[in-house]
């Protein structure tokens, strides 16, 4: 999904003794610096891993293999073109069936019912946004994971000492299915799952994946750097451009480090402003503000010949132009020779002739030295760094946003998607080659993101689609397919008689060709009032609502909200016959609107949260859950809560594909070499099928049932 840097900066960690979906964190730590909790805080998670005992069970060993983003439409055309014997081996011999998707079908929610056995009112997500009801003005933050603040810190001079602690919480409730397989003794691996980080406590082996930030605290922020006269200093979404000067055939950059909060604040709104006019004064010379983490560097241009050297913190290395890095490791330094927070990145010398561009990933938690637990047990990473090498700790580490903005063209992020691919591969074999015994789960992304931003090669009607365009890339879909099929090969292989194997995905994919901007929809209709005429004012995520008048609002990518009150902070609707009426209309004149342009349905269908939801945290989601018709869905502008003048316009974002719709457009896929007995499979049903092999039983919380 699109990165929300700016949200999800606000996660702090600060150092805490945690429970089971709790963390360590370092106290005061503002929006980037909270990643210098140090290996402490890792230290602090225990664990056994694969040597932990087991008892006898109807099953000794299951694979599960979780590929993102599997859409069985696909699957089907691809073997029917004889690109995935593996998989129609597997079916041959075993089961395929559509899997049903979450409502809506968006990532964290599908695997939190896949790891909860529940539907989001069991395990509290519903999006990949949530938000406090009190909270004035009323601002998202992002679901799976966040910072309990805390104490105010003493200030000393320009420096402030935290004095008291806070915790980063996984948000996802309730315990997951293997730690009822560790309570029987029966050993799991489990490699990535989304919607897992902090990791949960436990005897497991684990990998965090989805929802782990890189060192700024976002889900990926790139930086790029240019002489190009014409680019401006600027944030854009996933990541930052930086205009510097070429001297004597010499650029020198800086590479944006976490915000240091041991340097205190400055209260006075004209002397921040000061401070920060400055910092990027200084930033174009290449020189970091006392107090800033910001690691400066050196790229030295060869005048003759398409090479360049850069020199970041004792390192040299050569590149020619078109070549990407190894890992390079590098730390940024909070306290001087105190505190650090350690880091890995990629280089990518883009353009040294002409102009100068040089591409630098987002900076990944360095594995080898985590600032933040990662895994279980918490050597567990150090260990596949001396095994394997550096590694993405990034919870999503395709670059789709690099390739949106331009930065990275569509076949530079392909090189970079391919990287991943081939690590995870590596990874995988690496793993499976020493399960022996238990449970082993493995994550693939490389589907879901590539699909993404690649759909626009493969569907004819995408309003980017281009001949061109499919002849250069529109292999690069069906050779993903084939990577996953290799690695069901793989896994098939390691199958006995006495293991169980899955392929599953947690949804489906379809075109995303048309954008529906909710919020503007809901202020034409007079459901969301502005504060003064909405020409003038409404450019900022909800900050211009009259909210003495506004009746609902939409957040996050499916979410609708009533503005109720006694739970919103200046909420209007009465609870009861009110709530049910402003519902019911929503609902009415929704599903009956129309795509000016087309004619089409733009809404398939509008849920009540109470009629698809149950178990304790049902009440914490929207009001109304809004399914898009096949080929729409909400625009960013929805997201970050602004108001286009447009309702519905065409998408022409290289995102081009997408799967937060109807969940019945975008099934997910299940493979068993097993027979399944239900011939419509939901994904949570999994934990309780999983369970039930090792003669576990599931727990009353799970809603789902036994498929085997």
């Amino acid at each position: 999904m699109h990165s929300l840097t700016g949200i999800a900066a606000k996660i702090q960690m600060m150092m805490h003794v945690s429970k089971r979906n709790d963390h360590p964190s370092i106290a005061g730590m503002s929006r980037r610096s909270f990643l210098a909790s140090l290996g402490a805080a890792a230290a602090l998670v225990q664990g056994c891993g694969h040597n932990a005992p087991h008892l006898d069970a109807p099953t000794q060993r299951m694979i599960i293999l979780g590929v993102d983003g599997f859409d069985p439409v696909l699957l089907e055309r691809f073997m029917a073109q004889g690109l995935m014997p593996n998989c129609q081996q597997l079916i041959e011999t075993g089961s395929f069936r559509r899997l049903r998707t979450s409502d809506p079908p968006q990532s964290p929610v599908a695997w939190s019912n896949f790891i909860s056995g529940t539907n989001p009112g069991g395990h509290g997500i519903f999006d990949f946004l949530a938000r406090d009801p009190q909270a004035d003005p009323i601002k998202p933050f992002l679901s799976m994971a966040r910072a309990e603040q805390a104490g105010a810190p003493l200030r000393i001079g320009s420096w402030q000492v935290p004095l008291s602690s806070g915790r980063i919480h996984n948000l996802r409730k309730g315990p997951t299915f293997w730690t009822h397989l560790e309570d029987r003794g029966i050993p799991c691996t489990v490699l990535r799952v989304p919607a897992n980080f902090p990791p949960t406590e436990g005897e497991a082996v684990s990998l965090s994946g989805m929802g782990t930030p890189d060192v700024l605290g976002g889900y990926g922020t790139f930086t790029y750097f240019t002489d190009d006269a014409s680019t401006a200093t600027h944030e854009v979404q996933g990541g930052n451009i930086f205009r510097v000067e070429l001297h004597d055939h010499v650029a020198k950059c800086l590479l944006p480090g976490p915000e240091n909060s041991f340097v205190a604040d400055e209260s006075v709104p004209e002397k921040r402003r000061e401070k920060e006019e400055e910092r990027e004064r200084k930033r174009r010379l290449g020189e970091a503000m006392d107090g800033d983490t910001d690691i400066p560097f050196q790229v030295y241009l060869d005048p003759e010949r398409p090479l360049a050297k850069i020199v970041i913190q004792d390192q040299a290395f050569v590149l020619a132009e078109g070549e990407w890095s190894e890992w390079i490791a590098v730390r940024f330094q909070l306290l001087p020779h105190l505190v650090d927070v350690a880091g890995i990145c990629r280089f990518y010398l883009k353009q040294s002739r002409g102009k100068f561009a040089l591409y630098v990933s987002p900076v990944n938690i360095d594995p080898a030295h985590p600032a933040l637990p990662i895994s279980t047990p918490p050597d567990y990473s150090k260990r596949l760094v001396r095994e394997l090498g550096y590694f993405y700790t990034q919870g999503m580490a395709e670059d789709t946003k690099a390739l949106s903005s331009g930065v990275l063209s569509s076949a530079e992020y392909r090189q970079q998607a391919t990287f991943v691919l081939d690590e995870r591969m590596r990874f995988f074999q690496h793993e499976l080659a020493r399960f022996e015994r238990g449970f082993f789960f493995h994550y693939f992304s490389n589907l879901d993101l590539s699909s993404h931003v690649f759909w626009r090669t493969i569907d004819h009607q995408h309003p980017l689609y281009s001949a061109a365009l499919a002849a250069e890339h529109g292999d690069f879909i069906p050779s993903l397919y084939q990577s996953v099929d290799e690695a069901i090969g793989l896994a098939v292989k390691a199958v006995d008689d006495r293991t169980v194997l899955c392929v599953m995905s947690d949804h489906g994919f379809t075109s995303f060709r048309r954008q529906f901007n909710l919020n503007s929809w809901l202020m034409d209709n007079l459901y969301i009032w502005p504060k003064v005429n909405r020409i003038q004012s409404v450019n900022s995520y909800l900050a211009d609502v009259n909210w003495k008048r506004t009746k609902a609002y939409g957040l996050g990518f499916n979410g609708l909200y009533l503005n109720l009150k006694g739970r919103e902070v200046h909420g209007i609707v009465e609870p009861g016959t009110e709530a049910d009426e402003v519902s019911r209309r929503l609902i009415s004149q929704l599903t009956a609107f129309r795509d000016p342009q087309t004619g089409d349905q733009v809404v398939s269908q509008v849920h009540r949260a109470r009629e698809i939801y149950s178990g304790p945290y049902a009440s914490d989601g929207p009001d109304l859950v809004v399914a898009y018709n096949n080929f729409y869905r909400a625009s960013n502008e929805t997201v970050r809560g602004e108001f286009p003048r447009a309702l519905v316009l065409d998408n022409t974002d290289a995102w081009s594909g997408d799967h937060c719709v109807d969940s019945q457009f975008v099934p997910g896929v299940l493979l068993c070499n097993r027979p399944i007995k239900s011939d419509n499979p939901a994904l949570e049903d999994l934990a309780p099928t999983i369970l039930a092999q090792f003669g576990v039983k599931a727990p009353p919380e799970m809603t789902g049932k036994n498929l085997l």
